[in-house]
């Protein structure tokens, strides 16, 4: 009997990405899956190809920007499967440009999806796990969230902002019985990128900047993750070791990971659109 096998699981942003393949490495695992997506045809997809392969999945649509879909969300798959054991509060969108040339409006976007969303989905699990007594939390930021990322600046803002509630929500919880981890997967081979935003920047010679990143396949990075999940870790790292030399280089010289990411800058700056 495994650490998953029975337990019930929402996951959003569970259509496509790292989604997706935590929602199958879930089902995998023997756990009651949720797929929930602002992109309800896709979140169908993966829940009936888990179906088809032997697992247990359902589909929501959702759109974590919306309070009250979120918490609808949640009070369903609990009323329904008597408890909610997992929440995964994945679902993220990304950006690309300079702050000289972002409007409010961009800045919101970022804000509501990778910030509200998580929090949302934060206070909703977590009422529902306080009366159970038991439950896990688990939040997806980056390991932008970690060390800075120039270019991203809303993102990184918020994913930041991620890593400190999680962190600072799982010393507050682990009495009531409740455990809270966050996510902080590096360049991951999704479609993030097909629908980011890109603001003063062309978006093929940015995409090509970024692409020359090695990234991690999705089953790869989500299965990191569960891996952290089941050790109950705080922080959970995508496994890559080129990721995890990066944090450590940004917290033992920042001086040089500036002077590298400054170079990169540099690279996304000629593909800059001139007004």
């Amino acid at each position: 009997m495994g650490y998953f096998n029975g337990k019930t699981a929402i996951v959003t942003g569970g259509a496509s990405g790292i989604g997706s393949a935590l929602c199958e490495s879930l089902a995998q695992r023997g756990a009651k899956v949720v797929a929930a997506d602002i992109d309800a045809e896709g979140a169908r997809r993966v829940a009936a190809r888990i179906e088809e392969g032997g697992g247990k999945a359902s589909a929501a649509e959702v759109d974590v920007s919306q309070e009250a879909a979120v918490e609808n969300l949640v009070r369903e798959t609990a009323a329904k499967n008597g408890r909610l054991d997992l929440m995964f509060n994945n679902a993220g969108a990304t950006l690309c440009g300079e702050v000289r040339d972002l409007t409010l409006t961009d800045w919101r976007r970022m804000i509501d999806i990778n910030l509200w969303g998580v929090i949302y989905g934060t206070a909703a699990a977590y009422r529902v796990m306080v009366a159970q007594g038991s439950g896990q939390i688990v939040n997806t930021a980056s390991l932008d969230g970690l060390m800075p990322m120039p270019m991203a600046a809303p993102y990184t803002a918020a994913k930041h902002a991620v890593v400190g509630l999680s962190t600072t929500l799982r010393m507050e919880a682990a009495d009531l019985g409740i455990k809270v981890s966050v996510a902080c997967p590096g360049a991951v081979k999704t479609n993030i990128l097909e629908g980011a935003s890109f603001v003063g920047v062309k978006r093929e010679g940015a995409i090509g900047e970024i692409g020359a990143f090695k990234m991690m396949e999705p089953g790869d990075c989500a299965r990191a993750i569960l891996r952290g999940v089941e050790r109950n870790r705080a922080v959970i790292l995508d496994g890559a070791v080129h990721n995890r030399l990066f944090w450590w280089l940004y917290r033992l010289n920042p001086d040089l990971y500036a002077a590298l990411v400054k170079m990169g800058v540099s690279e996304i700056r000629k593909h800059r659109i001139q007004a």
